[in-house]
């Protein structure tokens, strides 16, 4: 053979990619395709024709799911069992601005209530401006705008997802309308535009926590009970905590009612979540190691000191001055964010442990 005909290219061949979708030949049939899902025949849950079918089906199905869920976990558990979620820091910032709209909307129905105008509607605005960055930040997360806009084609109230989205879009136009009714100067509109969105605000300062609590990741799942709680008492401490400091900022003076008001019901609130997240990690048992190690760990000690200290300078407000009060504000609002921050990098850790994953299939108590 001539050199020149040697071809001495090694066959290694070349990168595959997607097939094309349409069909070689028009017309021709899809081999082993068959009409009218007729192919799940061929499944034991569909098909009579195969022996699958007459085993599994009745009690014997039944006791094989028991088993499987009920029985212990296997000795090597193979992984990895699921993955750990995807998100990135958009959603807990989303998490952290979402409890503040809410806060702020819990704040100024109270202020309507107790007949303070001028606070109420500077409640409102500190809540319109807390939630209009929150669809970006969801948006931002998801990738393209029209995912968010997709979560809104269909409306399933058994989905925290699903209600979230349409309890955001809810609230967000409610406030706004709120907003601009004030600055029409319909104060009675505003009241009740406002208020309303404080009812919704109920559920969007929440579902963030019920949203983690009804996923099959362990410390998330172990903690269903408490996270709801827990979210609402943040949102509360950080919606709050933010008004009061606009409020100074706008020139409310020391020792008006609002603002003493304010610094009650931030300190009482942050507490709340403290004990509440004290008494979740003491029954999670192992799974607490999740809350208690790695960046979620640093982050929860972080939260937790912040909160410490603000609630030392709450104590020392009438030696150190005002100044003291307002840090306490800020560490609450602190805090808040790496709560927020430390239950999703918690989740992702434990979404790694393949035992605890297992066994949480196995023992829904």
């Amino acid at each position: 053979m001539s050199p020149k005909r040697l071809r001495l290219v090694p066959a290694v061949g070349t990168r595959g990619g997607p097939a094309s979708w349409r069909r070689h030949r028009k017309g021709a049939p899809v081999a082993g395709h068959r009409e009218g899902f007729d192919d799940g025949a061929w499944s034991f849950l569909y098909g009579e024709d195969t022996e699958y079918a007459v085993d599994a089906r009745g009690e014997a199905l039944e006791a094989a799911a028991r088993r499987a869920r009920t029985g212990p976990a296997p000795d090597v558990v193979q992984g990895p069992v699921m993955k750990p979620a995807v998100w990135t820091w958009e959603v807990p910032l989303y998490f952290w601005t979402g409890g503040i709209a809410a806060g702020a909307g819990f704040v100024a129905l109270a202020c309507d209530i107790a007949g303070d105008e001028t606070s109420a509607a500077t409640a409102r605005r500190v809540s319109l401006a807390a939630v209009a960055p929150s669809p970006l930040l969801l948006i931002a997360d998801l990738g393209r705008p029209a995912r968010f806009l997709n979560m809104l084609r269909i409306f399933k109230p058994r989905s925290p997802m699903s209600m979230g989205a349409w309890c955001l879009t809810l609230f967000a136009n409610l406030m706004a309308a709120a907003v601009g009714a004030e600055l029409a100067g319909r104060k009675r509109a505003a009241r009740a535009l406002g208020a309303a969105a404080a009812l919704a605000g109920g559920y969007l300062g929440s579902y963030t926590g019920v949203l983690l609590g009804s996923t099959a990741v362990p410390v998330w799942a172990r903690s269903r009970l408490f996270l709801g709680p827990i979210f609402v008492a943040t949102a509360t401490a950080t919606g709050a905590a933010a008004t009061r400091l606009v409020l100074v900022a706008t020139g409310v003076p020391e020792g008006h009612p609002t603002r003493l008001a304010l610094g009650r019901v931030e300190t009482g609130a942050i507490t709340a979540e403290l004990l509440l997240s004290q008494i979740n990690e003491r029954r999670l048992g192992g799974l607490a190691d999740a809350l208690e190690q790695g960046g979620a760990g640093k982050l929860f000690k972080s939260a937790k000191w912040a909160v410490r200290a603000g609630l030392a300078m709450r104590l020392l407000r009438r030696r150190a001055g005002p100044a003291s009060h307002h840090a306490a504000s800020g560490l609450y609002l602190g805090a808040g964010l790496a709560f927020r921050y430390a239950w999703v990098a918690a989740g992702r850790s434990s979404a790694q442990d393949d035992r605890a994953v297992a066994e949480l299939a196995r023992s829904r108590r």
